[in-house]
């Protein structure tokens, strides 16, 4: 349990964090009291600048053992924060942590001065992944390349503060809970021509149009219908007036998988389906993925681990085991390299108007949460470094 000291602490910082917030990449300020709060509390080993803007901490328990890394994520999102008249309201205009990371951040730094309180009694490691650019999933992979699992872990855990859930709950589902995240882009080029004369020259946007109808048979057609799967279109654009036939239009557009297998078939029928109404339009097509985030996938023996824990904790009638969404987070480049779970903790509470849905301008959660996170995240570690 937390004392009214380390709670109130750790609102503060989660406040702080809040009302000065960063986008990927640039968590400067964040990054610097994540280290410098890390450093104070002793730890064996703090580096920083790790994938750029990164901090990973390392705890040396006072006997061997096994290691376990805890991952949090940092940035904020270039969204505006609507005024609700908070203390904490953010400072930086245009970026708002409407994603829960400034309590991620808190949540994790708390259970860092939690287990330096136990050190001599651990059995084993503990290290503190501080994440840059999780909302362009981006951050895991330059923590990756410079060293993040080492010392290497022998298993992984994370949260994520959810507002889909009522404060007090737990959810720990094995297997996927986010989605793959492909983001795409498609440019059909033509010679261009007049309006007025369609019959002259191939026309990009008619080709654009079939193949946005086109598209969408990947997951009416070729998905099985009990496995999720979303393409979505979300930019178009091409021409310049209403009389001219333009000579070039490019699309963007995110397909979201959580079956691995189904990912790859259905990246390979994209391009291929580009190509034949490309050739069908009498157009050149290019497809080129600009971002790429495999599935999020828990293991099921950390997943029922973590549900053990959050039992004790919270209660079994407050513990869940069915959340998912196609969201994506790079979360999933830790657990593919190691085992592990990344679980969700309720966040929302309507009746104080906290619940509005993340990535939302009002996004705001009930810092209950917090001292919850705190506990599940801290007794997890604890749990799988006793297990020897």
């Amino acid at each position: 349990m937390l004392t009214a000291e380390q709670r109130e602490r750790l609102i503060e910082l989660r406040r702080d964090f809040h009302r000065h917030p960063e986008l990927a990449h640039q968590e400067y300020r964040t990054a610097g009291i994540v280290a410098q709060h890390l450093q104070s509390l002793g730890l064996d080993e703090v580096r920083t600048g790790v994938g750029q803007t990164g901090v990973v901490g390392v705890l040396r328990g006072g006997r061997p053992g096994r290691t376990v890394m805890l991952r949090a994520d940092m940035d904020a999102l270039p969204l505006a924060e609507a005024d609700r008249g908070q203390a904490y309201q953010s400072v930086n205009q245009g970026t708002h942590h409407a994603c829960g990371h400034d309590g991620h951040t808190a949540i994790l730094l708390t259970a860092a001065e939690l287990l330096v309180a136990r050190r001599r009694e651990l059995p084993g490691t503990v290290t503190f992944v501080f994440q840059p650019a999780e909302e362009r999933v981006g951050g895991a992979e330059g923590m990756l390349a410079e060293g993040a699992l080492e010392p290497r872990p022998d298993a992984c855990f994370g949260l994520h503060l959810w507002n889909d859930l009522e404060v007090g709950r737990v959810d720990a589902r094995a297997g996927p809970v986010y989605a793959s995240a492909d983001a795409f882009v498609i440019t059909v080029n033509g010679p261009g021509g007049h309006a007025a004369m369609p019959h002259q020259v191939p026309d990009p946007v008619l080709a654009s149009a079939q193949l946005i109808v086109v598209l969408q048979t990947l997951v009416s057609r070729e998905s099985p219908p009990m496995e999720p799967a979303v393409l979505t279109i979300g930019s178009i654009h091409g021409g310049t007036a209403p009389n001219i036939i333009p000579t070039r239009v490019e699309l963007q557009g995110t397909l979201r998988v959580f079956d691995p297998a189904l990912r790859q078939r259905l990246l390979g029928r994209l391009r291929e389906q580009v190509s034949c109404v490309a050739a069908a339009c009498r157009v050149e097509a290019d497809f080129r993925l600009t971002e790429a985030c495999p599935a999020c996938i828990n293991d099921a023996n950390m997943s029922e681990l973590v549900r053990g824990v959050a039992e004790r904790l919270v209660g079994p009638r407050h513990v869940l085991d069915r959340t998912r969404t196609t969201g994506a987070d790079d979360m999933s480049l830790f657990l593919d390299a190691v085992p592990g779970c990344y679980f969700f903790v309720g966040s929302a509470n309507a009746e104080r108007g906290l619940a509005s849905p993340h990535h939302s301008p009002t996004f705001d959660f009930d810092e209950r949460a917090l001292d919850i996170g705190v506990q599940v995240l801290t007794s997890t570690a604890i749990a799988f470094l006793e297990r020897g």
